[in-house]
């Protein structure tokens, strides 16, 4: 059985951060095989995961449609005969950046002018099969709900909406979580996660937390231990696990998966 946790909140609030962190706990202190899956066009999952990407499910999408209109083979096969369907299938494999306990599905950039209605939902049925075979499943989306609204990833066991220390961005995770009844997916658990704490939370905070009504499931502070890795490129998942951020977020995750 696949648990699945995806991310989401404002730009700029930490969630691939939060994302990467929870991926090493995974790694770390659970069994089972672990799908990383990038739905930010951005794409920088990979360099916090210290693993490299070369091809996008957009890039494939992109790829196919640009086959059909080129060859005209609006009904036919692909090359070497496939299907549609194997093709975009056997291109998806090709794109996993697999890792020793971690694998990585990059989602790359939204979709250009043209129709993309046929490619979408052969796509979705591909990355929900694959999703299947993996013991977790960790999605770090766009700056928004965007994926999950497009139905571009399975249903959510748990949604972390995670808010940087301000009002603004308890206001977005606020319309986030108003938005999920509407989603057209499945999502069990909804958690607040405030991160880039300086200190104890001001109570303006607090009391904005409160009016949420949201669920607050932990803080991660400001930790100045991440600042050479930022600088350096080093990939987030190598901070030293008696960091405070890395701390922070294995007792959230502890709390939310509890145990699964």
């Amino acid at each position: 059985m696949t648990t699945t946790v995806a991310l989401a909140g404002k730009g700029g609030t930490g969630k691939t951060t939060i994302a990467a962190l929870l991926i090493r706990y995974l790694a770390e202190e659970r069994n089972g095989s672990i799908l990383a899956i990038d739905a930010d066009p951005a794409s920088n999952l990979n360099l916090v995961l210290g693993m490299e990407v070369e091809q996008t499910v957009g890039d494939i999408r992109e790829d196919m449609l640009n086959l059909v209109q080129s060859s005209g083979a609006l009904a036919g096969s692909m090359p070497g005969g496939m299907s549609k369907q194997d093709y975009l299938d056997y291109q998806v494999q090709m794109a996993l950046v697999e890792g020793d306990r971690v694998d990585l599905l990059a989602m790359g950039r939204p979709e250009g002018p043209g129709c993309y209605c046929a490619a979408n939902q052969m796509l979705r049925v591909i990355v929900d099969r694959l999703e299947k075979q993996y013991s977790y499943v960790v999605i770090d989306n766009e700056a928004g709900m965007e994926h999950l609204s497009r139905r571009t990833t399975r249903d959510v066991d748990v949604l972390l909406l995670v808010t940087d220390p301000t009002q603004r961005g308890l206001v977005a995770a606020e319309h986030m979580a108003r938005m999920v009844p509407g989603l057209e997916i499945g999502v069990e658990r909804v958690y607040l996660v405030v991160n880039r704490l300086r200190g104890e939370m001001p109570p303006p905070l607090a009391a904005a937390v409160a009016r949420t009504g949201l669920e607050l499931v932990g803080t991660v502070p400001e930790d100045p231990a991440m600042a050479e890795f930022e600088y350096t490129g080093r990939p987030l998942v190598e901070l030293p696990a008696e960091t405070v951020v890395y701390q922070a977020v294995r007792e959230i995750a502890e709390c939310v998966m509890g145990g699964t």
